[in-house]
């Protein structure tokens, strides 16, 4: 029986990559994203087995009608990639925008509860049952960098709901685990890094990085076990990145 993966936020960066490497291991692959043309041409690459749905985690309907779509063409969902998110410029705390405040919040957490939430429903009911759920954290899940109190904020409760739905799914053979990864190569984070970032004494450095496969594969990796065993966290980083230490 073939495999069905749902990867949100598909269409560049780490969930690009991650639903290659999922379709290269025979997944059937829903990529998922707020702009059919980036994932259209995802799913082009990924070839037959694949199929793009335009959706906005943020919004509850929109889960709603991407999870029926899966539920009517597939019948199951064997692994969910939580791994759609946004971040705000760096912003003094005092200066942002409760605008702003919510809109991280309402793609990097509500997102990821409401994919969840559906997800859980289609995992306890289908046949076999169970399933598995891989949350991307972000290295700022454990360590914040200065000026981006939402995005920070927002990946702190992930790892929350990470632990909180490991625990839930135990009854019902559903596995939840978290991949927290810093300094990928993406077309978002790589030119950032290599200008110059911001560090905790406020400086501007330039920060090694990693190619973004490496990523795809460690998720790759946590895919392919079985259900009675579970990676809770990962870290993936740039070696030399100021990560332990940092501050």
């Amino acid at each position: 029986m073939t495999k069905v993966a749902l990867v949100t936020g598909a269409g560049s960066g780490v969930g690009r990559a991650v639903a290659l490497r999922l379709a290269k291991d025979g997944y059937a692959i829903i990529l998922c994203g707020r702009r059919s043309g980036p994932i259209d041409e995802v799913a082009r690459e990924a070839g037959p087995q694949s199929m793009a749905l335009a959706a906005d985690v943020a919004n509850p309907e929109s889960v709603q009608a991407l999870f029926a779509q899966v539920a009517r063409k597939f019948g199951r969902l064997d692994l969910l990639f939580n791994n759609a998110g946004v971040a705000t410029p760096a912003t003094p705390l005092e200066d942002l925008t409760l605008e702003d405040w919510h809109k991280v919040v309402d793609i990097n957490l509500t997102g990821v509860f409401l994919c969840t939430q559906a997800a859980f429903r289609l995992m306890k009911s289908q046949l076999p049952r169970g399933g598995r759920i891989i949350n991307n954290g972000s290295i700022s899940a454990t360590a914040p960098r200065p000026l981006m109190i939402a995005y920070t904020a927002t990946k702190h409760a992930v790892t929350g709901l990470t632990k909180s739905t490991s625990l839930e799914g135990r009854p019902y053979d559903i596995a939840c685990g978290q991949i927290d990864v810093g300094n990928t190569v993406t077309p978002l984070a790589g030119p950032l890094m290599t200008q110059g970032t911001l560090q905790a004494d406020m400086s501007l450095k330039p920060e090694p990085l990693f190619d973004v496969e490496h990523v795809a594969n460690a998720v790759g990796y946590m895919a392919s076990l079985p259900l009675d065993a579970n990676v809770l966290f990962m870290t993936v980083m740039a070696t030399k990145m100021p990560f332990v230490g940092r501050g």
